[in-house]
């Protein structure tokens, strides 16, 4: 009984729905016409309210996926454009880092006069310090001979004026002892007159020559003060100079060592321990200071000393490390140092035709060139301070392993060997075994080279 119940109750509400579904769907008949007669399908109100929904999802569809691709096309030519804007940002970069290598290959020339003529002014002043020290000390000598005479002609003059005063007073019948007076006849008393004036006069004479050669002593003594301070003004400038030269020369290059993240403290004791001959212009000046301490202009010029051959070390160090580029021709940088799908790519890749000429970045010797699995043809250099470098995927070998090779110096051909997708340059820096980004040298080496 409650069962009937339920199924009226179902078949009320079904046939309102279709009732109210008449209203938006009447009932349609197809009629379909044949040979041999005519028949007609009728289409009730649910089954045009699935139909219809079927047709609103398969617009709704076709309206979704027009929009999808549309954005595809768009996001890919805006993907394009970028990258052609980041292409042209890129050459316009490294129109700018060859403009700025230019200029900085003028200030290292400029720089490098500066040295030599650094060195030639130093060596002047040495010159000049040296023949200054030797004019001091004829100096002194001539003065303390001067003050000896003076010295002994005033004592000769002393003993001369006590024994014209004796006498004097002998002549006067005096007796300067208390014993019995002593009778001077004229004759010896004007003889003795006579020696004693002649004594007085040499002395008064040999007196007036001392004083003549003390003024003339005191006279030179002061311009020599004079030119010592015209020459202490002039080195003062030409310390200044030396300076601002050597700080202008030596900053580029401190700032290149520390953005390739090296202890320029280790690596100038390395290379000073490598290069540890002494002597010539660069040699801390040594001047006899009769104990003393030296004076600010020899600290000065030590300290610039010191400089210019920290600037030397630099050198000798520079031309041990992969500061250069191993492709000078046009190149297209393709991929660089860093994760690639989960993987480390462990260099930086540079494209250009097949046979463009590779160059060694560094001095060092050749452990291997031969044919490695993924690399191809393959060149491993050692460089001092325990970094190597690796260009792969070449096309020619030029140089054999035990081989050393300097820097600039032309090892092979760039290629498409090994596993590679199109003729360029894989090149790695290593220091101890592990790959670095090889860019950070290179842009290093871009600001001083």
């Amino acid at each position: 009984m409650g069962q009937s119940d339920g199924d009226d109750l179902l078949n009320q509400m079904a046939y309102r729905f279709n009732r109210r579904l008449e209203r938006s769907f009447p009932e349609q008949r197809l009629f379909l016409r044949s040979e041999t007669g005519t028949r007609f399908v009728i289409l009730s109100p649910t089954t045009q309210l699935m139909a219809w929904f079927v047709s609103a999802a398969f617009v709704a569809w076709a309206i979704i996926a027009t929009a999808v691709l549309m954005m595809d096309s768009i996001s890919s030519g805006n993907v394009r454009e970028q990258t052609m804007r980041e292409q042209r940002l890129y050459e316009t970069r490294l129109r700018t880092l060859a403009e700025q290598r230019d200029a900085r290959a003028v200030e290292a020339l400029a720089a490098q006069e500066r040295f030599n003529l650094a060195l030639a002014q130093i060596s002047e002043m040495q010159s000049e310090l040296l023949a200054s020290e030797e004019r001091r000390r004829e100096l002194e000598t001539g003065i303390n001979v001067i003050q000896s005479t003076l010295r002994r002609t005033m004592n000769e003059r002393d003993e001369a004026r006590g024994s014209l005063e004796a006498m004097l007073a002998a002549a006067r019948g005096e007796d300067t002892d208390g014993d019995v007076p002593m009778m001077v006849s004229g004759e010896d008393m004007g003889q003795t007159v006579s020696v004693l004036t002649a004594a007085l006069e040499a002395t008064a004479a040999e007196r007036d020559a001392a004083l003549d050669q003390a003024t003339e002593a005191r006279t030179e003594a002061e311009d020599l003060i004079y030119e010592a301070r015209l020459r202490d003004e002039r080195n003062n400038q030409i310390f200044t100079q030396l300076e601002e030269a050597v700080t202008v020369s030596l900053e580029p290059l401190d700032k290149m060592f520390s953005a390739a993240g090296m202890s320029t403290d280790n690596i100038l004791a390395q290379v000073r321990r490598g290069y540890s001959g002494q002597g010539g212009p660069l040699m801390p000046m040594i001047l006899s200071t009769k104990g003393e301490e030296p004076d600010e202009d020899m600290q000065r010029a030590n300290q610039i000393l010191n400089q210019m051959d920290r600037m030397n070390l630099y050198r000798i160090a520079a031309e041990k490390l992969p500061f250069d580029m191993p492709v000078k021709a046009s190149y297209r940088f393709t991929s660089g140092f860093g994760y690639r799908w989960g993987r480390l790519h462990a260099g930086a890749d540079m494209a250009g035709p097949v046979g463009t000429p590779i160059y060694a970045t560094a001095d060092g010797v050749v452990t291997h060139a031969d044919w490695q699995s993924g690399y191809g043809r393959l060149i491993k250099i050692q460089h001092e301070f325990g970094l190597e470098t690796r260009y792969a995927h070449l096309s020619r070998i030029g140089v054999k392993k035990g081989q050393r090779v300097s820097r600039g110096e032309r090892i092979g051909d760039m290629g498409n060997s090994g596993r590679s997708t199109g003729p360029h340059l894989h090149y790695e820096v290593r220091v101890g075994g592990k790959a670095v980004n090889p860019m950070t040298y290179i842009k290093a080496g871009r600001d001083v080279f």
